[in-house]
């Protein structure tokens, strides 16, 4: 692996290759944080996908491109005047250092879970007015409520035991049945099915599973099995719209012992 030095060097030569396409690529050149921001959203998803995949050769290349839309921020908040690389560095360090007491001060910390806690704590004497305020608000739904959920829990607001979870969940469950049979287009079963879907995300973070890594996982198992319907179906020179639901269920069967 690389020397300290060498990796200095190496983020010495990113600001440099910055530098030259912000002053001399014409789309480079043109470029605001406002147009970025839907590129790094996207980059961002590139790099989950990756990670997903374990694939460490493509993680390598969409952490550099995550990176590089770092890089180009920072640049265009010092053609403001407003902040450099150097202060993007400098004021996560001393966020860092400040929340983790446990290696920069006197506090003890011992588990994962306390250090979470201590940190959560100490964002809020920082000003932020409620736990649940470092949620953002884009985050998107599913990972928003186990962030929701994961911050409640570090101040005491949680289940003691998955038991009582599973309660809530067959709660939620049985309140849906009801509703959808009741009035499936109401605005109440969109509600219900809303508290259905929060109780599951609890049930899997009381078992240490991400569900939005487990849906994306799904996901894709869904994609390869129908593409996998698809081939067949282009072999067979048929269109899938003129395949009866029996002929894609026996692809669909074969697709999963693949």
């Amino acid at each position: 692996m690389n020397t300290k030095q060498q990796k200095l060097e190496a983020f010495s030569r990113l600001l440099d290759v910055m530098d030259n396409l912000r002053e001399k690529c014409p789309w480079d050149m043109k470029q605001t944080n406002e147009s970025l921001r839907h590129l790094t959203i996207e980059e961002t998803y590139e790099l989950s996908d990756a990670i997903l995949k374990n694939d460490d050769v493509e993680i390598k290349k969409e952490l550099g491109d995550v990176l590089l839309h770092l890089v180009f921020y920072a640049r265009i908040g010092s053609e403001k005047n407003q902040f450099d690389i150097a202060d993007v560095c400098n004021a996560l360090c001393d966020k860092l250092i400040y929340r983790h007491p446990h290696i920069y001060g006197d506090v003890k910390a011992d588990t994962a879970e306390q250090v979470k806690e201590n940190w959560e704590q100490l964002k809020l004497k920082e000003g932020n007015k409620s736990v649940l305020s470092g949620v953002a608000k884009g985050t998107p739904s599913i990972v928003k409520a186990l962030r929701m959920q994961e911050k409640a829990a570090q101040v005491g607001f949680d289940w003691p035991t998955p038991t009582e979870v599973w309660a809530k969940v067959d709660e939620e469950l049985a309140e849906l049945k009801e509703e959808f049979e009741v009035n499936p287009d109401s605005e109440k079963t969109e509600k219900e099915f809303g508290d259905y879907l929060f109780s599951l995300v609890n049930l899997a973070r009381k078992y240490n599973i991400n569900p939005d890594d487990a849906l994306e996982k799904t996901n894709q198992k869904f994609i390869e099995r129908f593409q996998y319907i698809e081939e067949k179906a282009k072999k067979l020179d048929k269109k899938l719209t003129e395949m009866t639901l029996e002929e894609m269920d026996v692809y669909w069967n074969e697709a999963k012992k693949k």
